[in-house]
């Protein structure tokens, strides 16, 4: 009896239907995994972050929580880390894959003679970089889908783990992955559809998030996006709002978490609405809404729990987005997220 292959959207809606599932069990199962990285902080007091696409994209989001630990944290692009290195000095490095085997992986892998200190995080138990190193593993087996989405929200939770060992409580992100909100976004997918270009942007470990949408809505939908850190978007970028520009119209995705970012999300917003654009603001901050913005009310939270509990509405926005514009969807034509090129 033959299997029915599945398109590249079942695939993906396949690994979104137990992103939660797995993702919880990923955080409930890296406890003693996490204890050996905390160890391992404990001696050297400086993080290096290396993985490439959605997996660095992860470690952008969780950077900053580490940095608010006190640890000198950095994420880097693991094809940067190979060619521009950052001079050598005791840290603790984890470099992060979903399937680790991408050439970037191998390669690093063969170029450092000394991997104390080291530690992966994957999807895959037999990949060659769990072979290799102590990692951070993910419940459910490597992804199947050409977007991530399961081994996204995965290794967020991953980290969760990390950054609880550490000291900092992730009872917001179990709550999320446990009861998940249920929010719409058919008004956003209708306010979006012919915006020629979009804008996402975010403050702190929103940002990541920003830059992983801009990713999948060029890789699912074909859409050029541009992934703007908030202050950095007010100084300059903001010009392509001006209406007069040819093919004005663009789309503007905010990310909006408590605390002392969320009083300069607001203001951003207000900016775009000036310039005669609707934003669209992703809001877990528990504030008043901005008058005018298209507002998608997330559970009042910041950290991982915020990222997390934007990443299904994100998620089917951007297949809905890509839907209306793509034959064929999620199946790339040039990508190859494992390839031995470097």
């Amino acid at each position: 009896m033959n299997t029915p292959t599945l398109s590249g959207l079942e695939k993906m809606q396949f690994e979104m239907n137990r992103q939660h599932r797995d993702s919880l069990a990923s955080f409930e199962g890296a406890t003693h995994m996490a204890r050996e990285i905390a160890h391992s902080l404990e001696q050297t007091g400086h993080l290096l972050l290396l993985g490439m696409g959605a997996s660095h994209y992860a470690n952008r989001m969780a950077e900053p929580l580490y940095r608010a630990l006190g640890l000198e944290t950095y994420a880097l692009p693991l094809s940067e880390a190979l060619y521009a290195p950052l001079p050598a000095r005791a840290r603790t490095v984890l470099l992060a894959s979903q399937s680790g085997e991408s050439g970037e992986v191998r390669r690093y892998l063969e170029r450092t003679p000394d991997l104390e200190h080291h530690f992966g995080l994957s999807l895959d138990p037999s990949s060659t970089l769990a072979c290799h190193l102590p990692t951070l593993l993910g419940v459910g087996g490597p992804e199947q889908g050409f977007a991530a989405t399961r081994s996204l929200m995965a290794s967020l939770a991953l980290h969760g783990a990390v950054l609880e060992v550490l000291g900092s409580p992730q009872t917001a992100l179990r709550k999320v992955l446990e009861q998940p909100p249920q929010i719409s976004v058919t008004a956003v997918l209708e306010h979006l559809m012919n915006a020629p270009y979009l804008i996402f942007s975010g403050r702190a470990e929103l940002q990541g998030l920003a830059e992983v949408s801009a990713l999948h809505a060029a890789e699912l939908g074909r859409i050029p996006a541009l992934a703007l850190e908030g202050g950095q978007f007010r100084h300059g970028p903001i010009e392509l709002l001006g209406a007069e520009l040819p093919g004005a119209g663009a789309g503007v995705v905010l990310f909006r978490a408590g605390g002392p970012t969320a009083s300069l999300s607001a203001a951003l917003a207000r900016t775009c609405l000036e310039a005669g654009v609707t934003p669209v603001v992703f809001d877990a901050s528990g504030e008043t809404p901005v008058a005018g913005a298209i507002t998608l009310t997330l559970p009042s939270s910041g950290g991982l729990s915020a990222c997390v509990a934007a990443l299904p509405p994100l998620q089917h926005l951007l297949l809905g987005l890509a839907q209306r514009r793509v034959q064929h969807l999620a199946e790339p034509k040039y990508a190859r997220k494992i390839t031995g090129e470097v």
